[in-house]
């Protein structure tokens, strides 16, 4: 016979649901962060070729 489970409290919910949106934050930081050393030609670590389309033309 199937067994209720005991119920979550507030604050273990509210704390697993802020934990879940701070992982959103961080991800959007990361990629605009990102974006932006990629922009100015800072970019350290990630390979970019930015002659893509004029190399393929030729």
């Amino acid at each position: 016979m199937a067994v209720p489970k005991k119920k979550t409290s507030k604050s273990k919910r509210d704390k697993r649901k802020a934990t879940w949106k701070h992982k959103a934050v961080v991800q959007a930081q990361k990629a605009l962060s990102m974006g932006k050393s990629i922009l100015t030609g800072r970019a350290r670590g990630f390979i970019y070729p930015p002659n893509e389309e004029e190399a393929e033309e030729e």
